[in-house]
C-alpha cells in the first residue's frame, strides 16, 4: 500500500494543500492529478492512492487555490485560468516538492489543465492523461452546467460542496458556471496548447459524458504534436469512478511504455 504524505505549497495569493501518495518505483516521475470544475484532493477519493500502487509512480493530488484545503481565492477566475493555472500553480508545486519530470494527469477541466502543463513545460512533461477533457466551449457543455446550475439552486444542493470545500462552496460553484457561461469566454480553446505538446498522449473520454461529446477527444488527438491514443468507454463524465480498473489499466499501460525499450 502506497504511503501518503500532507503537503503544503506556499504561493503568492495562498497556500495550496497536496497529498503525495508514494510509489514503490524511486526516482520514477511523479504523476501530478488536476481536479475537475468542482474537485479537490478529497474528491478523487481513493484513485490516487490506487494510481500510485498499479503505476509504481508516485501521484500528487492537490487542491488548486479556492478549492478543497486550500487558502481562498482573493477574486475571480480569468478567462485564461486554465493557462495560468500551468503558470502559477504548478510551477509553485512543482518548486517546493522538488519535481523535476513529471506525468500530467487531468479530469474535465483538470485535463485541460493537463494539456496547459504539457505545453509549458515540454521538456519536462514525460506524458500526458486526459479524462473527460473539455478543448473548447461546446453547446453539450453549456447545457449540462446550465442544467446543473438548476439542480444546485434546489434547497441543501449546496451542502454537498461545502463538505468539501467548506466556507468556500459558494465560490467555487460560481468559478465554474459564471466562466464557463461567460459571453466572452465562449471562444475559448486548448488548440494553441494542444500544438505544443510533444509528450506520449492517452486521452479517455466517455461515450455518455455529459459535459462533452467525442469531439474533444477527436481533437485533442487530431492537434497534438505527440503520439495520441483515444479511448471511448461505455460510461458519463467520471470515468475513473464509474470504470476505475480500465480507467487504471490504460494509464499503467500509457505510463509503462514511457520505459520500454524503443
Amino acid at each position: 500500500m502506497a504511503t501518503m504524505e500532507t503537503c503544503w505549497i506556499p504561493t503568492r495569493l495562498g497556500r495550496l494543500h497536496a497529498m503525495r501518495h508514494r510509489g514503490s518505483r524511486v526516482g520514477a516521475a511523479p504523476i501530478v492529478l488536476f481536479h475537475d470544475s468542482l474537485g479537490s484532493v478529497e474528491l478523487w477519493r481513493d484513485f490516487p492512492a490506487a494510481l500510485a500502487e498499479a503505476t509504481g509512480h508516485d501521484v500528487v493530488a492537490y487542491d488548486r487555490l479556492g478549492f478543497g484545503r486550500s487558502d481562498p481565492h482573493p477574486g475571480r477566475l480569468s478567462n485564461d485560468f486554465v493557462q495560468t493555472e500551468a503558470r502559477e500553480g504548478v510551477r509553485a508545486l512543482r518548486e517546493r516538492l522538488g519535481i523535476d519530470d513529471f506525468i500530467a494527469f487531468g479530469h474535465s477541466v483538470g485535463g485541460g489543465m493537463a494539456v496547459a502543463c504539457a505545453a509549458a513545460y515540454p521538456q519536462a512533461c514525460r506524458a500526458l492523461i486526459t479524462e473527460s477533457a473539455q478543448a473548447f466551449v461546446e453547446d453539450r457543455t453549456i447545457a449540462g452546467i446550465v442544467e446543473a446550475k438548476r439542480a444546485f439552486a434546489r434547497p441543501g444542493q449546496l451542502d454537498r460542496l461545502r463538505k468539501y470545500h467548506g466556507d468556500k462552496a459558494e465560490w467555487v460553484l460560481h468559478a465554474w458556471i459564471d466562466t464557463w457561461l461567460a459571453d466572452d469566454f465562449a471562444q475559448w480553446n486548448l488548440d494553441d496548447d494542444l500544438r505544443r505538446v510533444a509528450c506520449p498522449t492517452l486521452v479517455m473520454h466517455g461515450l455518455d459524458d455529459e459535459f462533452g461529446s467525442t469531439r474533444h477527444p477527436e481533437r485533442i488527438v487530431s492537434l497534438v504534436a505527440g503520439t495520441a491514443t483515444m479511448h471511448l468507454l461505455e460510461c458519463g463524465h467520471v470515468p475513473h469512478r464509474e470504470l476505475p480498473e480500465q480507467v487504471l489499466g490504460l494509464a499503467v499501460r500509457h505510463v509503462a511504455a514511457l520505459q520500454a525499450p524503443t
